[in-house]
């Protein structure tokens, strides 16, 4: 499977662009790189690519959507698995967001603060606190998804549709083999 490049920069499937492995490669700087400075075989890299691209999407993210409400995408992130699951415990919470707990009690009191969540005991286990969504946080959600659904929107333009589907399948696939590979390694 191949994505059309229709960015500005050369990459894949830009017929412009080097193949993977030339000398070439190994010394053109990406798209905005500083005069005379090389990456080496960065350019090659998957993991330089995709931290650049998380790189531009949290500065267009910090530009639209955290700059009419204040959030961070790791918080509008967790406020959207909180609110997907009313009354989750802390602890369910840190693991799907894949943090620490001494994280997650961060971001709770963060989201707290704002008075987007409440924290309760669990009706079931003492030990545990369950989250939900304040009155005022079920208002603001609502908001905040549709400037997160305008910043994905604008910030994937230069894909098509179909491109983007295929992108989020494609990553998908990597992180789901890698989580795979960690459980099989883990196991007895």
């Amino acid at each position: 499977m191949k994505l059309a490049g229709r960015g500005r920069g050369r990459g894949a499937g830009d017929p412009a662009a080097p193949a993977l492995g030339t000398a070439a490669d190994a010394t053109a700087p990406p798209p905005r790189a500083g005069a005379g400075l090389t990456y080496g075989l960065l350019p090659q890299v998957l993991g330089y690519h995709l931290r650049r691209t998380q790189v531009a999407i949290f500065r267009h993210f910090a530009r639209t959507v955290a700059a009419q409400t204040g959030i961070t995408p790791g918080l509008l992130g967790m406020l959207q698995v909180i609110a997907a699951n009313p009354g989750l415990a802390q602890s369910r919470l840190a693991e799907a967001m894949e943090v620490d707990r001494s994280t997650i009690v961060k971001v709770v009191d963060q989201l707290q603060a704002r008075g987007l969540i409440v924290r309760e005991p669990s009706p079931s286990d003492k030990r545990s606190w369950g989250l939900r969504l304040t009155p005022a946080g079920a208002v603001e959600l609502p908001r905040m998804q549709r400037l997160m659904q305008a910043h994905e929107d604008e910030f994937a333009a230069p894909l098509s549709p179909e491109e983007r589907q295929q992108l989020i399948g494609l990553l998908a696939r990597l992180y789901e083999r890698a989580d795979e590979a960690a459980e099989g390694a883990s196991a007895p």
